[in-house]
C-alpha cells in the first residue's frame, strides 16, 4: 500500500492545485500535509516525506525523469541556509496569515498560494539538479530532519543499516541518493543516521551487493 500510494501521490498535488484556484477555501486541507512530516518524524523520521508527501511523490513519478541529476549545491546543504530559509518562508507564510484572518477564503489563499509558488521553486530545482532537491530546504522537512536528530528518537527510529562484509565500497549508495547524502561515509558507524534520509530505500535497490537494508 505503501508504494501504492507513492506512486500516485502526486496526483493530489495537482488536484490540490486546480481545486484550490477554484475554490480557495480548500486551501486550508494544506495544513494537514504541513503537519504530517513534523508529527511523523517522531515515530520514524522522514518516511512521510519519503512516501506520503504528495510533491515528494510528484518529484519522484513526474520530476525524476526530466531532471538533469547533477549534484545538490552545497549551500542548499547547508544548516544556515536551510534555517534562513525556513524563517523566511514561515515568516512571510504567517504575516499573510495573519492578514487574511478571520476570511476563510482568503486564508485558503494563502495556503494555495504558498503550495504554488513552492512547488515552483521546487521543480526549477529539481529540473536544474537532483530531482529531491527541494526537500533539503522544504521547511517542514527541515523541522522533521530536526526531530529525527534528536538522540533519543533517533536511536529507535529505523535506519538504512550496511551488512560490512558485502560492501564493497562502490559509492553508488552515495551516487545514487536523491538527496545528496553521502550513504558509503557511514559504513564504518553500520547506519545511516542522517536525519535528511527519506527512507526511500534508492541506495537499498540499487546496491549491487545487496549491503544495505532498512532495519
Amino acid at each position: 500500500m505503501k508504494e501504492k500510494w507513492h506512486q500516485w501521490a502526486w496526483s493530489g498535488l495537482l488536484l490540490f492545485l486546480l481545486a484550490g484556484i477554484i475554490f480557495p477555501a480548500v486551501g486550508i486541507f494544506a495544513l494537514a500535509c504541513m503537519l504530517a512530516p513534523v508529527i511523523t518524524a517522531f515515530f520514524s523520521g522522514r518516511t512521510w516525506c519519503g512516501y506520503f508527501c504528495p510533491r515528494g511523490g510528484f518529484n519522484d513519478q513526474i520530476l525524476s525523469k526530466v531532471s538533469l541529476k547533477r549534484g545538490i549545491p552545497r549551500i542548499i546543504k547547508e544548516r544556515w541556509f536551510k534555517n534562513a530559509f525556513l524563517v523566511l518562508l514561515m515568516g512571510a507564510f504567517i504575516v499573510q496569515i495573519s492578514y487574511a484572518w478571520g476570511d476563510i477564503k482568503a486564508v485558503g489563499h494563502v495556503f494555495v498560494r504558498m503550495v504554488l509558488l513552492t512547488t515552483i521553486l521546487g521543480i526549477l530545482l529539481g529540473i536544474s539538479y537532483r530531482h529531491r532537491t527541494w526537500c533539503m530546504i522544504c521547511p517542514m522537512g527541515t523541522m522533521a530532519h530536526y526531530i529525527a536528530n534528536i538522540r533519543k528518537i533517533r536511536a529507535r527510529i529505523k535506519h538504512v543499516t550496511f551488512i560490512k562484509d558485502r560492501c564493497i565500497n562502490c559509492k553508488l549508495c552515495s551516487r545514487d541518493c536523491p538527496m545528496g547524502i553521502d550513504v558509503s561515509a557511514y559504513r564504518k558507524g553500520g547506519r545511516v543516521e542522517d536525519g535528511a534520509c527519506l527512507k526511500c530505500r534508492v541506495c537499498v535497490e540499487n546496491c549491487p551487493k545487496q549491503s544495505l537494508y532498512i532495519a
